[in-house]
């Protein structure tokens, strides 16, 4: 890490907050999408995806093109970027579990320090009232998004405001609008690990008609913003809470299912428009709205601010990213760590396949695969769903294989990464407590299987919520506060 530039970057942000009236501490504006991948926007290269006000963002502001969540799944991933810490550290780390009310939220202490503070939209953390939140609303339209304007309007105009404006775009099932483009199934880009068939082109053309509404009610907001001439005053960051709904992505460590859009706008301090690979972690924003705010950072947050980026964005504020991967309808228990040019990924759960919702028979997308699976048309990159068992690790070299389809921990060339990405697991697992439950959750139902050439889908629900275990419950790692190794 640079030190000098880190250094010099906190000194000038701190001088600036010190010198700050009260009035000009910033808005801020946290946008979050429902099951969004990163590559799919235009700003981050998709050729045909249209989301013109999210890359208007991203030409006057910074785009983070190494922004990670700790876990690709919904609730988890809202409950550990509200509180800073990672999944199994709040309490919460499956899928529709409550984020205990002692995890305390870092809105609720901008609300303290005297912002105003909204939840519009999806919550996923907690019922319709919480500490943190001066007002929390379900919104309107398919989108939920439709009070997100009326809300800029109707805002006290003597206190900074902080809004998390959530939305249920791009969540399965699909809804149809007037706020977007209807996009023809053949100008969709089908993965590898996808098989391409008018059903899956189908499935994911109606996908990108949502990312493009939520890209059009963040147009709606900014202009709103501007229109109240608080635009430049204001931090923007558009993100989502996991990759897209299908095989592969959402639930999953691989970047389609990890890697997170992360567009900052911020005038005030981004004064030329950049692009940075500096590696951040979906725990960073708690830090950084806090730093903003001149609000010191109490000891549960173990995200890292992001503001020396900002101000140069070259500047490393972490050189290590981690994330988790547990119980999301499916049993799991993998874990994953960036550094450099590597993802490495452990699965503590191999003797099974590894499987996740949107992977098996219940979506178009997914259910197409499994057909070409028994009629034996699948290509090898098609494959990894279906395996059982499942590799105990994986190593992958971004820069050649983006896809990461090519699995290198058994490649003698690559022993020395290896031999550093388990050491790193090792030592962020002791630190943040971390643990594999001896009693974990079960699947919610029977996995889809190949029998004679036919297939018996996914069974029936058990129990929506069938709890058991849960990561880092054997050490109390609620209570713990270590932020794991930041640096090589």
């Amino acid at each position: 890490m640079n030190k000098n530039i880190f250094i010099s970057s906190m000194g000038l942000l701190l001088a600036w907050g010190a010198s700050a009236a009260a009035e000009e501490r910033p808005n801020i504006v946290f946008f979050i999408a429902d099951d969004v991948s990163q590559e799919d926007f235009g700003c981050y290269g998709h050729p045909t995806l249209k989301t013109p006000n999210v890359d208007a963002l991203a030409a006057s502001g910074m785009r983070f093109d190494n922004a990670y969540l700790t876990t690709s799944s919904c609730s988890p991933s809202r409950c550990s970027i509200i509180t800073g810490r990672y999944p199994h550290n709040t309490g919460a780390p499956e899928l529709h579990v409550k984020l205990p009310d002692a995890q305390i939220r870092f809105p609720e202490l901008l609300r303290e320090a005297g912002y105003y503070t909204v939840l519009s939209g999806k919550n996923h953390m907690f019922g319709n009232t919480d500490r943190a939140f001066d007002q929390i609303t379900k919104g309107g339209g398919p989108g939920k998004e439709e009070d997100w304007v009326g809300h800029l309007k109707n805002r006290p105009k003597d206190q900074p405001f902080f809004f998390w404006f959530s939305s249920i775009d791009a969540h399965r099932g699909w809804q149809e609008s007037e706020q977007a483009p209807v996009y023809n199934p053949e100008d969709v880009i089908i993965p590898p690990y996808m098989v391409d068939t008018p059903v899956t082109r189908e499935d994911l053309a109606s996908y990108y008609h949502e990312v493009s509404r939520y890209d059009h009610y963040i147009g709606l907001v900014t202009a709103e913003l501007e229109r109240q001439g608080v635009l430049d005053n204001t931090l923007i960051v558009v993100a989502a809470d996991n990759g897209r709904p299908f095989p592969r992505c959402k639930s999953r460590l691989y970047d389609t299912g990890i890697k997170t859009p992360w567009v900052v706008h911020y005038p005030r301090i981004i004064k030329t428009p950049a692009m940075t690979d500096s590696l951040i972690s979906s725990i960073d924003l708690s830090a950084t709205c806090l730093e903003l705010a001149g609000i010191e950072k109490p000891a549960c947050i173990q995200g890292q601010s992001f503001l020396p980026i900002l101000n140069n964005p070259a500047t490393e504020t972490r050189q290590l990213v981690f994330s988790e991967h547990n119980w999301h309808v499916y049993k799991n228990h993998e874990r994953m760590v960036r550094f450099g040019d590597f993802v490495y990924i452990r699965n503590n759960y191999p003797n099974q396949p590894n499987l996740t919702y949107e992977s098996d028979t219940k979506y178009p997308a997914g259910e197409e695969l499994w057909k070409a699976h028994a009629a034996g048309k699948t290509t090898p990159e098609q494959q990894q769903i279906f395996a059982n068992p499942c590799p105990e690790e994986e190593l992958f070299k971004l820069s050649k294989d983006p896809n990461q389809l090519t699995n290198l921990a058994d490649n003698p060339e690559y022993a020395g990464a290896l031999k550093k990405a388990r050491g790193l697991i090792d030592q962020w697992t002791e630190q943040t407590g971390d643990t594999i439950p001896k009693n974990p959750t079960p699947h919610r139902h029977s996995p889809p299987r190949i029998e004679d050439g036919k297939i018996i889908p996914a069974g029936k629900f058990k129990n929506k919520n069938p709890h058991a275990e849960m990561p880092g419950a054997a050490a109390n790692a609620t209570e713990i506060n270590h932020p794991g190794p930041v640096e090589l």
